[in-house]
């Protein structure tokens, strides 16, 4: 026997490394796939020129930040090993370029910049006739670049400053405007020595598959339209990173196909060029986006981003952050197939997946830096967002794990069913306690004639009214209760402390001394006739605490709010209630609980400090080394929030009190020594997870809004947050909903609709439990408010009277989505990507409207 353990044990040790190492030699060949070499033709010779603007990584000429000589010269003499031929944009920055140049043997097309500072113009222009005058390398000369594009001046002042040039220079003159201009405005090429044209077709959102036979294209046609001038182009290239453009994608592999099959194509035609641009320039991204910043053959380190010869890698560090992320995720996986063997193979490798895909997108993030010129803004955005898709991985990792152990597991581990009666003579004396305060007495009245119904001999029930003011309330329960007979006894208590807790506790003091077992039941629920007959024989087991049944509603099946919350929270008894008794972890609740009444008493009984007193009572016996029995049979149905106010309040109430337990026992999930389990720890810290992303969503939304006054407000500023971060949230929206709606339809028995519907009124509740949790975490005390059952009596406030935050939030985010749509954003798959999300952003609160709605349309109907 111990030999065949042995070997088990040994089979699945080496069947968790063979998983964990195929998972991460898989993810190691993806990211070879993705990053695979590519053939193209090859360059040999030398540029035909280079458009040098001479800044580097963090000068700035808007700040006054220039180059000094030494760096200028070491540009230029990087620049001389490919190209003879220089072309600059400004004569008063950085004069001493054609000085330098000529010590390389090199010629400059020198430049005048022409803007809308006239005082500024006439100072460009002596100074390039000054420069020209001294240097013989300065072989051209250009007048404005891209003037009449932007509109700085009119067409006649140009051409005045290009005769003025003209009237002084011996060398060709001319300015560089885009095709079109050239095409509008024939009168300009009559003052020019040869035409200078800027062939960008990535600007022109043409593929890269079609820029070269474009960029031919416009170059002919300009030669047919000016047969009588040289043309020239003064820009030609492709940008290595930035903002897709429709159908325009900047890439290094791009960049390189393009340069590499021009290069070969503009010496085949005698084509004259200068490529855009020699090395690239991260200070032009402010003034018109991300891609101005990835124009160079050279990055802003001065280094090569691609060779001229051999394969093109879009990402030459590839293997490092793959390897990194296959490493890393290398003992994690491990740990996960190694306890969690008796999982299907399918589960296994699709959690081990989960946890690969999640350090790979970890790694990526991280390596953002060495692919981008981040600014201070992108810097606060990459700062923001790194901890957040830490946050949302790790809740998408909780989420995974549900979702596959509720998939993929053969069977339960801790499985509890209904038991044959024991005879009377043999059943347990159960005190059945029933709290109450300003219920409705026909309510409450009907959940009694249940409890009188119990084919069960040894038990009493105890009403315990607390703080009802009305007689007319309390007054019918009390009369009624007597009818009922010695059995049924009750209690009003007014005023008493402790809300719910305080009841039940006096109720323990009241207690029959012959019970052993206290159950609860809320007073709008209708309990099964066995109820106690079918259960109390799990506490033949002296290690079992608590027996706990689901929450469960009656009569919703013809009110629309009632019918979506009912589904809505049948989803977490169906779910996340069976995931968390497989490691004796389960929430314990108020209704359809038993609890063996000494451990009760012993152990602190019902805590009047958090308004989740159920819960905390569950971690408590958890925490004294108790087992909690969780029985998924309908022994009771009550009903569900009467009103969208009421279900908010009561899933307020939740969160608030799931942080203030949090706070108070947090040492017991930490603590070495705690008794508690690893599994117990686990649930309990990561169980209201999803909460926390509730919390964040909120945070996040705030950001959002703020960010997006900033795109739209002051986009020299704010840039939108770059594509690699916004494609993991998008996919963990994803990923959240694809899981959600698998485990219903797996688990809970109802439609498409009714799995649709709860999914609305879940995700309507995503404010209120964010507001629950920050107050939570803020607050000491909360107040226990009553969670409605029955119709608020009154005037009928309007159907959004209980969302009016959340319509604020909504109208915000849209009007974001609008401003979004109107501004540049709308050009890049970044502003498309966080339109996106600004969308996902808006569903919970377009949910809680939408919630809103069918409970006030309810209530009418039901009126």
């Amino acid at each position: 026997m111990l030999t065949n353990r042995s070997d088990l044990v040994k089979k699945s040790f080496w069947r968790a490394v063979l998983f964990a190492a195929l998972v991460a030699a898989l993810n190691f060949a993806l990211w070879a796939f993705l990053n695979r070499p590519k053939q193209i033709d090859d360059w040999s010779g030398r540029v035909e020129g280079m458009a040098y603007n001479a800044f580097q990584r963090y000068q700035d000429p808007t700040k006054g930040l220039f180059p000094s000589e030494s760096e200028l010269a070491s540009d230029i003499r990087m620049l001389s090993r490919h190209t003879k031929r220089l072309r600059t944009y400004s004569s008063l920055e950085s004069p001493q370029i054609p000085r330098l140049a000529a010590f390389y043997d090199m010629e400059v097309m020198s430049g005048a910049w022409i803007d809308r500072r006239m005082h500024n113009n006439e100072a460009e222009l002596e100074a390039l006739i000054a420069l020209s005058r001294k240097h013989d390398n300065i072989t051209r000369a250009m007048i404005g670049n891209e003037t009449i594009l932007r509109g700085d001046v009119s067409i006649d002042q140009l051409i005045n400053y290009i005769d003025r040039a003209r009237a002084q220079l011996k060398i060709p003159v001319s300015t560089a405007e885009p095709f079109y201009v050239w095409e509008r405005n024939p009168k300009l090429a009559e003052h020019v020595d040869f035409i200078s044209v800027h062939l960008l077709p990535y600007w022109e959102k043409i593929p890269r598959k079609d820029a070269i036979n474009f960029t031919l294209g416009q170059y002919k046609r300009l030669k047919e339209l000016f047969p009588g001038k040289p043309v020239v182009i003064g820009e030609v290239g492709w940008p290595s990173n930035g903002d897709r453009l429709e159908h325009a994608q900047p890439s290094i592999e791009d960049e390189a196909q393009f340069l590499r099959e021009w290069f070969n194509v503009a010496e085949r035609e005698h084509i004259d060029y200068y490529v855009m641009e020699a090395i690239d320039q991260p200070w032009k991204e402010v003034f018109a986006g991300r891609v101005e910043a990835y124009w160079g053959m050279f990055n802003a380190a001065r280094e090569p981003k691609f060779a001229l010869t051999g394969k093109v890698i879009e990402d030459p560090t590839w293997w490092i952050k793959a390897l990194a992320a296959s490493l890393l995720a290398l003992l994690p996986m491990f740990w996960f197939a190694r306890h969690f063997m008796r999982f299907y193979v399918t589960g296994i490798l699709f959690f081990l997946g989960l946890i690969q895909l999640s350090v790979s997108v970890i790694v990526w993030s991280i390596s953002v830096p060495l692919a981008f010129y981040l600014s201070p803004l992108d810097w606060t955005m990459f700062l923001l967002l790194v901890p957040a898709q830490l946050a949302i991985i790790l809740v998408l990792l909780i989420n995974g794990f549900e979702f596959t152990e509720v998939l993929w597991r053969p069977r339960w581990l801790r499985h509890f069913e209904l038991l044959q009666p024991s005879p009377a003579a043999e059943q347990p004396f159960v005190s059945i306690h029933l709290a109450c305060c300003n219920e409705p007495p026909e309510m409450v009245i009907l959940t009694l004639d249940s409890l009188a119904a119990l084919d069960y001999a040894n038990y009493e029930v105890l009403v315990i009214d607390n703080n009802t003011k009305r007689e007319d309330v309390w007054k019918p329960v009390e009369e009624y209760c007597a009818k009922l007979g010695a059995r049924f006894r009750f209690f009003h208590l007014n005023p008493w402390p402790g809300f719910k807790a305080g009841a039940l506790n006096f109720g323990l003091e009241q207690t029959d001394p012959r019970a052993e077992i206290v159950a609860v039941v809320d007073a709008d629920y209708v309990v099964r006739e066995d109820w106690l007959s079918a259960l109390t024989g799990h506490f033949k087991d002296p290690k079992i605490a608590v027996v706990q049944c689901p929450q469960a509603h009656r009569d919703f099946e013809s009110d629309p709010f009632r019918r979506m919350t009912a589904w809505e929270y049948d989803g977490f008894f169906r779910i996340g209630m069976h995931h968390r008794n497989e490691r004796n972890a389960i929430i314990q609740h108020g209704t359809m609980t038993m609890v063996r009444k000494d451990l009760l008493n012993n152990t602190g009984k019902w805590s009047e400090w958090t308004i989740c007193e159920d819960a905390e009572l569950g971690l408590r016996l958890m925490h004294a080394g108790h087992e909690l029995a969780y029985v998924d049979e309908l022994m009771g149905k009550g009903l569900t929030p009467a009103d969208f106010t009421a279900y908010k309040s009561q899933r307020y109430r939740w969160a608030f009190g799931a942080m203030q337990i949090m706070k108070a026992r947090f040492g017991w999930m930490t603590a070495k020594d705690s008794p508690l389990s690893r599994g117990q720890k686990f649930h309990f810290l990561t169980g209201w997870f999803s909460w926390f992303a509730d919390a964040l969503h909120l945070v996040f939304t705030m950001m959002a809004i703020a960010w997006t006054i900033g795109m739209v407000g002051w986009p020299r500023y704010f840039t939108l947050p770059m594509e690699l971060f916004l494609i993991p949230i998008i996919g963990f929206i994803i990923s959240k909903v694809f899981f959600g709606i698998v485990l219903y339809r797996k688990r809970v028995p109802c439609s498409w609709y009714d799995t649709i519907m709860a999914s609305i009124a879940s995700m309507g509740l995503s404010h209120a439990i964010a507001r629950g949790i920050f107050l939570g975490l803020w607050k000491k005390k909360g107040e226990f408010v009553r969670t409605a059952k029955s119709r608020r009596l009154g005037g009928k406030p309007s159907a959004f009277s209980s969302v009016r935050e959340e319509l604020l939030m909504f109208i915000a985010l849209v009007a974001s989505i609008i401003a979004m749509i109107h501004s540049t954003g709308i050009n890049y798959v970044e502003g498309k990507l966080w339109i996106g999300i600004l969308a996902a952003q808006a569903i919970p609160y377009a949910s809680a409207l939408i919630g809103a709605w069918i409970a006030h349309h309810s209530s009418e109907a039901a009126a």
